[in-house]
């Protein structure tokens, strides 16, 4: 309870520029949640169609494996769907290649979707606390321009105290954004990178099946 306490009279002493950079990091946590769920769950949906499609492969079960990928709604099987078509097409290395690099750029945007935004939302947090504070200081001088010479000091000590409380709540939120941000973009970039290996094994292991 003093933790909240104390949070609450931070972020009250802040003056209004807390509650937008309050609500950019509420969303981008929740941006973070969302897609880290949506990366580890497609990570877990691609290691098990890729297990499965290679099986029926090694097999020779070519539509089969057609016929699952097609059906799947994992990255991995919209890859690879690709690449079965040409394959049951007979058509050539280069062509069952270009088909699944062509299906790779067309999934690659669904896994780096609204990442991106966590960077931005960084950057607007810190501007926005740095602006939040040039104009808490603003008010301040102008605050003590007419008072008792006695009353400036402590006038306008606590009026930059409270102007200096909006950068650093900015700065407490840009900081985990960026970080997660470049979590959350390894990740990605992870998942994309099996997605190409995932792609040539396949094609490696069509050809040796004379598929």
């Amino acid at each position: 309870m003093d933790f909240i306490s104390t949070a609450l009279q931070f972020l009250g002493r802040g003056g209004p520029f807390m509650y937008p950079i309050g609500f950019i990091l509420v969303l981008g946590l929740a941006i973070t949640i969302e897609r880290w769920m949506f990366l580890t769950r497609a990570h877990r949906e691609n290691q098990r169609m890729w297990n499965e499609l290679q099986d029926l492969v090694n097999r020779g079960e070519f539509d089969k494996a057609g016929d699952m990928a097609a059906q799947s709604d994992s990255a991995v099987g919209k890859v690879l769907a690709m690449g079965l078509a040409r394959a049951h097409g007979r058509d050539s290395r280069q062509d069952m290649e270009s088909a699944m690099e062509e299906s790779l750029l067309e999934v690659t945007p669904l896994l780096e979707k609204r990442t991106h935004y966590l960077a931005t939302f960084a950057n607007i947090a810190t501007l926005l606390g740095l602006l939040g504070t040039i104009i808490g200081l603003i008010q301040g001088f102008s605050a003590v321009a007419n008072v008792n010479p006695a009353e400036k000091a402590n006038l306008l000590s606590a009026s930059i105290s409270i102007a200096m409380n909006t950068t650093a709540f900015g700065l407490m939120t840009a900081i985990p954004l960026l970080l997660l941000h470049t979590y959350l973009t390894t990740k990605t970039n992870d998942l994309i990178d099996s997605l190409e290996m995932a792609s040539v094994k396949f094609v490696n292991a069509l050809s040796r099946r004379g598929g």
